[in-house]
């Protein structure tokens, strides 16, 4: 595929997916921080729901691409031998809290972007930032030391992949197998709720972000087998890419920009033309000293963290579950804590407050 082999092939796809990926969270509020606000403190768990169908249908689909050989999802680095528990609960909950300070997370931030929010355009700076600081710089010496250095290498089970623990095991290829079964636990939660069913929009909107992260399984892949340079395996993610979108915009790096660099910049544009579209454009700015701080802080949070768990709501989220990777459930239970421990600091004084029950009726 001559297309393919092209230097701008990566990028150009990364703008693709991120266009239809930013409209349709910004045509349907779809936002994890958001999300896991209305579960807590409304009894609506409508968000959480849309989010995992859309890791579902990630899920099966880059699985059966992989299975007919038109996706390598396999080699990509969230199913790497090395399981780095320290990061991956330590960086979860550090994004958890970020989030919950900034109010959205990375991914959120940039459809928030398109939108006209300049409180989002400096949590992306400050997130971007931090995280080569994390993936490069100085916090990089302490990440080795206190994550990469005690990792645990699952290289006799087949690596990260819970599909590939399950074969090795095994004896046979059980990936689809259990791919089915993960999956088919999961919409038996996602649909067990009779007035989600009931939101068509909602359904759309998780099923398209879901093929959007198999699309960037596809287009690496692709890529891959057809440039002559190394081409790192990936999807959807907003912590690195972020990083790395910066990089490409101040400094020559003497290689051209990825699919994540491309994902960025579709997502932000996505969700400018959906905005355009409802009319939807209000330029927003930091209140006062206090909202900013509070939003450096939660960038830097997430920028720190993200790196550390090696991807995001979106990245482990959704990307991560698609290849099986028995990383994300660690990494996402450690951003719910994380999320739920900062907004009661927020919201009700003190983080402490998380641990005592609430009585939340169910949202009509």
């Amino acid at each position: 595929m001559e297309l393919a082999s092209s230097p701008w092939f990566l990028v150009l796809a990364g703008i693709l997916g991120g266009c239809v990926m930013g409209f349709a969270a910004r045509r349907n509020h779809f936002c994890t921080m958001s999300a896991f606000e209305r579960h807590w403190y409304a009894g609506d768990s409508s968000g959480l729901r849309t989010w995992a169908l859309a890791a579902a249908v990630a899920l099966i689909s880059t699985q059966a691409l992989q299975a007919a050989g038109y996706v390598d999802a396999s080699s990509s680095f969230y199913v790497r031998s090395d399981l780095a528990l320290v990061g991956a609960i330590g960086g979860g909950l550090a994004f958890g809290v970020g989030m919950a300070l900034v109010g959205t997370c990375g991914f959120g931030a940039l459809v928030r972007l398109g939108g006209g929010s300049l409180r989002s355009l400096i949590v992306l700076i400050v997130l971007g930032l931090a995280a080569l600081s994390t993936q490069k710089g100085l916090i990089a010496q302490f990440r080795v030391v206190a994550s990469d250095n005690n990792a645990y290498d699952l290289s006799s089970v087949g690596g990260q992949s819970l599909g590939a623990i399950a074969s090795t095991l095994a004896g046979r290829d059980l990936d689809l197998i259990v791919a089915a079964i993960v999956v088919f636990a999961m919409l038996s939660w996602i649909m067990a709720d009779a007035r989600y069913r009931r939101k068509a929009g909602s359904m759309i909107t998780g099923t398209v972000i879901g093929l959007v992260i198999t699309f960037g399984w596809w287009a690496t892949t692709i890529a891959s087998r057809h440039s002559f340079d190394i081409v790192q395996l990936e999807s959807g993610s907003f912590v690195v890419p972020v990083a790395d979108t910066l990089l490409q915009a101040i400094a020559f790096t003497g290689v051209y920009p990825d699919y994540g660099v491309g994902l960025v910049i579709g997502v932000a544009i996505g969700a400018a033309v959906c905005a355009l579209l409802k009319r939807d454009i209000r330029w927003e700015a930091c209140d006062d000293a206090r909202e900013l701080s509070r939003h450096l802080l939660g960038g830097a949070l997430m920028g720190i963290g993200g790196v550390f768990a090696m991807g995001c709501t979106i990245g482990q989220g959704i990307s991560a579950v698609s290849t099986l990777a028995i990383s994300a459930p660690f990494v996402l239970l450690s951003i719910a804590i994380g999320a739920r421990l900062g907004l009661s600091y927020l919201l009700e004084g003190s983080p402490f407050s998380a641990f005592r029950s609430h009585d939340v009726e169910p949202a009509e």
